[in-house]
């Protein structure tokens, strides 16, 4: 207790947010995950905290949206993040070392990683095909109420997907354009948004080709 006043001042309401926190978090690394919370809260940024419990197999490492979400929350105002500085964050929560090698590997990424890139890839890597891993992508960044549509802005969206498609290497990039030109006509419909619900329509053709 001694070392966080340091940072912190430390209350009894202070004391039950970090429990509810922890417990719905379910940190792999207590110690470590309690050290960023606190200096999170020292520093007046987001701190390391799940949205909601999530079942997980107790012991195992593993990404899971709701984490994937909470590094979101951390690194959101970053357009660009160092990569000694995500792999912290990554430990703080106890995510499995060989995913995030694999995930830089897979971008290229060397010294800094352009976040939205690395968020994108993070997700494929939790998902059998690209439509549900963009659904995953869109629940994460929408500003929409968790269970609503998951909208995201249009020229976000194709911005991350031609990404992706790129990154694949077996989409052309003809049919990215058709993607595109079907999604077109409901972004102008629904103020420049599009969501889970435009492109996973059976009319419209499939994101991963």
């Amino acid at each position: 207790k001694q070392w966080y006043q340091r940072r912190v001042a430390i209350t009894a309401g202070i004391l039950k947010q970090f429990t509810k926190a922890a417990i719905r978090t379910q940190p792999g690394d207590l110690l470590s995950w309690s050290a960023a919370y606190f200096d999170a809260l020292s520093a007046g940024l987001a701190p390391p905290v799940k949205n909601r419990f999530e079942q997980a197999d107790p012991g195992v490492k593993q990404i899971t949206p709701g984490l994937l979400s909470v590094l979101h929350k951390q690194l959101r105002v970053q357009e660009t993040v160092p990569v000694d500085e995500l792999k912290t964050k990554w430990q703080q929560l106890s995510l499995p070392a060989d995913r995030i090698e694999e995930i830089l590997r897979l971008g290229n990424f060397v010294a800094n990683v352009k976040w939205l890139n690395f968020l994108s890839l993070a997700c494929t890597s939790l998902e059998s095909n690209l439509t549900d891993a963009v659904t995953l992508l869109c629940k994460i960044l929408t500003k929409d109420p968790e269970g609503g549509p998951a909208r995201i802005p249009y020229d976000l969206f194709k911005q991350l997907y031609t990404y992706l498609a790129e990154v694949d290497g077996n989409i052309t990039q003809e049919h990215i354009e058709s993607v595109v030109a079907y999604l077109d006509n409901d972004a102008a419909k629904n103020e420049n948004m599009i969501g889970p619900a435009h492109f996973s329509h059976s009319f419209c053709p499939k994101l991963s080709g």
